[in-house]
């Protein structure tokens, strides 16, 4: 398991690499920096040491010496500033960049998921995993570049004066102080996994609460509060135990790694004031003949500090990055689930006339349970096909499969005489025009709703479409009128004036096939006459799929499908259906019984 684990890490962590890569000037240059500041930090310790030898002797104290090695002393350290900071906004940039780079391609990836990923996919956890997880990513990153580099080139640069100045010394710290990096791995490998299950309870969180935000008015009308609450409370709870687990046992980090440090400090003096004594009094001459002076003690007790310190940075950021590679594989599980298969290669598909054949057509959404098996159909240009039949029985099916939502898993369904298979999807949706019942509109103005499907349509153009679909009144009466700014999925605005937006865009494109599911369920009847009629106007000469439970909208259809059970199980028009007093018959007299 523990094997598992590593080779996971190893993985997940060549990706991420794979993005740093395409900053390398930025980070050959952030190398550069911290090898500069690095290298000045350890310069101090020595300026120090040869000040502090300058005034140990009573009556002997060279001032002028003092004074140059304080001024280079200044200049050193504001060359140490200058070069951290710029070290610093190349992280930034690196970090951002990165991240920006994979929360791209997770977003692009979304796009390209077949609607099978994101039916069996909660909203939530792929929110969270774009969202928090590239954010905590992130922070582990940056904490990484900004950390990393320093911490490795300052344990190298002070071995390297430790051991001029004092090689018993050096070997004592180099002997003691690996124990902190093992007490660090030791603890980094048994917090990965409580750091992945905190980072997946989190996603179920967001979950939750999205999905209980988007239908709160479903929650309040049946008095769910109560039951969400403690619903909500114990996924919190369950997040709260396994974020303390994680962080608690990620903590001991810093202290047992300062308390081997402290060791390592103690050492250094100890055996350091030995080295002072057996030498005897440090004067001038001793330490000019290199003599262990108390200034060489002092640069070697700051060389101790120096060295032990990046092992505590390096062990939280060892931590970190235990979090932050679990939130990026994540990510990078969302960008390497299987995709849509390429069809950049098929030919793109003209202007459709609307003749559909479909033969033998089956299809399951779950392989044990078959759902449309064995399923045939002609239809004609131009006419007009709706679908009818009790809920489950395939009708929604029918329209994903037509707009190759889902493709069949055996027959085939053609259009114009050519398999849909054969063409892009792109050019295929381009033909269809739809309307479901469950609307969608973004974050924007109603006009730049409304030509999501002609961007370039003339005010002249919306308007007719609005006044068409019965959008323009009420439109009118909006504050800003086209302009008028809507929130997410239409804000303030009714289900009604929702659908009517829908229709409204509909009417602008005037595409050469139709899908209309349930496209008039929420607008009052008044208005579904008049709309009605429009959409008989606009289905003259183009081939029209209507999915319906109201069967008084579709009286006039050309075709009625029957559908039960994923099969046609009659078909006709309204009269001869009627008079069949079969299936269709028992519905339509459900409908209108007194």
């Amino acid at each position: 398991m523990a094997k598992q684990k590593k080779k996971f890490d190893k993985a997940t962590l060549g990706k991420v690499l794979r993005y740093i890569r395409r900053r390398l000037p930025l980070l050959c240059v952030s190398f550069l920096l911290a090898t500069v500041t690095a290298l000045l930090t350890l310069y101090l310790p020595i300026l120090f040491g040869d000040a502090i030898d300058c005034i140990v002797a009573p009556g002997q104290v060279d001032f002028a010496a003092i004074g140059t090695l304080l001024a280079e002393a200044a200049a050193v350290i504001a060359l140490t500033a200058a070069a951290q900071w710029l070290m610093n906004i190349c992280n930034n940039r690196i970090t951002y960049h990165v991240v920006r780079d994979i929360r791209a391609d997770a977003f692009r990836k979304i796009q390209k998921l077949p609607l099978s990923y994101l039916d069996t996919h909660s909203t939530g956890d792929l929110l969270s995993r774009v969202t928090a997880d590239a954010e905590q990513f992130s922070d582990g990153l940056l904490m990484g570049f900004t950390q990393l580099f320093t911490g490795v080139l300052t344990i190298l640069g002070t071995l390297f004066f430790m051991v001029r100045l004092s090689w018993q010394i050096a070997l004592v710290v180099v002997l003691v102080t690996p124990l902190s990096l093992i007490v660090a791995a030791f603890i980094a490998s048994r917090t990965h996994s409580m750091f992945q299950l905190q980072s997946k309870t989190r996603g179920e969180q967001t979950a939750f609460v999205e999905e209980m935000l988007t239908g709160q008015k479903v929650v309040r009308a049946f008095g769910h509060e109560d039951e969400a609450m403690k619903k909500f409370d114990e996924i919190n709870d369950r997040l709260n135990a396994c974020s303390l687990r994680a962080i608690f046992f990620s903590s001991l980090t810093n202290p047992c790694t300062r308390f081997v440090n402290s060791v390592v400090y103690a050492a250094v003096a100890l055996v350091g004031a030995l080295l002072v004594i057996s030498s005897g009094s440090a004067d001038a001459t001793e330490a000019a003949a290199g003599a262990f002076t108390v200034g060489t003690l002092s640069s070697l007790l700051a060389y101790a500090n120096q060295y032990t310190k990046p092992f505590n940075e390096i062990s939280g950021v060892v931590t970190e990055l235990q979090n932050s590679l679990t939130c990026a594989s994540r990510l990078f599980e969302l960008m390497e689930a299987p995709a849509e298969s390429d069809d950049s290669a098929l030919p793109e598909m003209g202007k459709a006339e609307g003749a559909y054949t479909l033969a033998d057509v089956s299809f399951s959404y779950v392989p044990e349970k078959p759902l449309i098996e064995g399923l045939n159909l002609t239809v004609s240009p131009g006419e007009r096909v709706a679908i009818v039949g009790p809920t489950g029985c395939g009708k929604t099916t029918m329209i994903n499969l037509l707009m190759r939502f889902y493709d069949v898993k055996e027959g085939s369904i053609a259009l114009d005489g050519q398999d849909i298979r054969g063409v892009t999807r792109h050019s295929l949706r381009k033909n269809y025009g739809m309307v479901l019942q469950e609307t969608w509109l973004k974050a924007g103005t109603i006009r730049e709703n409304i030509v999501m499907g002609r961007p370039d349509a003339t005010d002249e153009e919306v308007i007719a479409a609005a006044k068409a679909a019965h959008a323009h009144s009420f439109i009118r009466r909006l504050p800003s009128g086209y302009d008028t700014v809507i929130g997410e999925d239409g804000g303030m605005l009714s289900a009604g004036q929702k659908q009517l937006l829908c229709i409204t865009r509909i009417m602008l494109c005037l595409p050469p096939l139709l899908i209309l599911d349930e496209a008039t369920s929420s607008i009052d009847t008044r208005t579904e006459q008049k709309i009605q009629s429009a959409f008989a106007k606009l289905m003259k000469g183009r081939t029209s799929f209507i999915v319906a439970h109201r069967l008084s909208t579709i009286r006039e259809a050309d075709i009625i499908l029957v559908m039960k059970d994923g099969n046609i199980i009659e078909q006709g028009d309204h009269d001869t259906l009627l008079q069949k007093g079969g299936f269709y018959a028992d519905l339509w007299n459900s409908q209108f019984e007194d």
